[in-house]
């Protein structure tokens, strides 16, 4: 398992910043690391061969001695010959943040995570839930998270718990704290304490998501 720590003020960032500020500290680490990692010269097919891959990552990062973020990623792929240079993240990512009791404020997970360097644009694809300082809950299918932009945004059906009520809707975008936030095609909001609720929709997406074929190569020895 890799685990390392970092230090750093992290008070006033929402979330999904934070998310972006763990996976640049990640890709710091690998670039300086050396544990759990395979180097491979890309020979054949840059698309899809990998340059470096990292296996059970947990990073800490705190604030005046007291941890406030932590990232969990099972397998982290980086693809860094490709014509748009991409991580990849195919089993999973989770990123929370605490409070000084360590209790989890806020969170950022999904079944599989992509990052491209030039376009700063991170893709989360599948049980997809981002849990905001404000306590917003916004669970889909497919997220993503521009970070040019300032913006998060999903095509998808969405479903957005605030307060007491639910909304769900197709198609979302907002700044990265959801507290300005579009809805495109609002399907109705109802009370949180109604239930059952079908959520089967909000995993479910009409598009494509990307798949990857990974190439094996023997690392360099």
């Amino acid at each position: 398992m890799t685990e390392t720590r970092f230090l750093g003020k992290t008070d006033k960032y929402g979330i999904t910043t934070i998310f972006m500020v763990v996976v640049m500290l990640l890709l710091f680490m690998a670039s300086c690391g050396k544990e759990n990692k395979e180097v491979v010269e890309v020979e054949f097919d840059p698309e899809n061969t990998y340059t470096m891959r990292t296996t059970d990552v947990v990073s800490l990062i705190s604030d005046s001695g007291i941890t406030r973020y932590r990232m969990n990623a099972k397998e982290w792929l980086v693809f860094g010959k490709a014509k748009e240079p991409y991580h990849y993240l195919p089993q999973g990512v989770y990123v929370e943040k605490f409070d000084s009791l360590f209790n989890v404020e806020a969170s950022v997970k999904a079944d599989t995570a992509y990052y491209w360097d030039k376009k700063t644009l991170y893709k989360l694809i599948g049980h997809v839930s981002v849990l905001s300082l404000e306590g917003k809950r916004l669970d889909t299918s497919i997220l993503f998270i521009d970070q040019k932009e300032d913006k998060i945004h999903t095509d998808e059906y969405f479903e957005l718990q605030e307060g007491d009520k639910i909304i769900t809707g197709i198609g979302f975008e907002s700044n990265q704290n959801m507290t300005k936030y579009t809805i495109f095609d609002s399907q109705g909001t109802f009370p949180v304490s109604e239930t059952p609720r079908d959520t089967s929709n909000v995993n479910t997406t009409t598009v494509d998501s990307t798949v990857v074929e990974v190439a094996k190569v023997d690392p360099i020895k």
